[in-house]
């Protein structure tokens, strides 16, 4: 747990009809594999195993909070953020019509910074590598400099590929 205290359970109720635990159907996959390592008869011989000494357990753990993460350098340029807006989740809400015509389900626009958007207007061009896609722009002053929402799951930012990574915007 937090504290680098071991903490084991059993369980409470008997499983429902052929239902066996995870690491029990990882052991008999490995075994008709033919794969090493999948002869564990117990839950305590899989923990043993995951776990090693767990006398030295809170040793090999690193709880010092004092220590200075190492963080990667700031990537260059612009950077994008997406989500995916509630009705381009999954196969049944994008092809619900009613959905569809909602809010949510609206257009993606390109949200930029204030002084970003004071720049480029409201339409711009957003190149992600190679492919690009042409959106209307909003100023979001929530944004941090350098940073670009705009949002994925639609027809209209398909093409942009990755959720996040380097894009550049361009006055359309």
């Amino acid at each position: 747990n937090a504290e680098g205290r071991l903490q084991a359970f059993h369980g409470v109720a008997k499983p429902l009809g052929d239902t066996r635990p995870g690491w029990k159907v990882l052991r008999v996959l490995g075994n008709l594999l033919g794969l090493p390592g999948f002869d564990f008869e117990t839950v305590e011989d899989v923990r043993a195993e995951a776990l090693g000494d767990a006398g030295s357990l809170a040793a090999r753990l690193d709880n010092d909070s004092s220590a200075a993460p190492a963080f990667a350098p700031a990537p260059q340029g612009l950077q994008r953020m997406a989500a995916v807006p509630v009705y381009a989740t999954d196969m049944l809400v994008r092809r619900a019509p009613a959905l569809q015509a909602t809010a949510d389900a609206r257009t993606p626009t390109a949200a930029l910074p204030p002084a970003l958007f004071a720049q480029v207007g409201a339409r711009v061009k957003v190149t992600q590598g190679t492919a690009c896609a042409v959106l209307d722009a909003r100023a979001d002053a929530s944004l941090a400099e350098g940073t670009v929402r705009i949002d994925a799951g639609h027809a209209a930012t398909l093409a942009l590929g990755a959720m996040f990574g380097t894009v550049t915007v361009e006055k359309a």
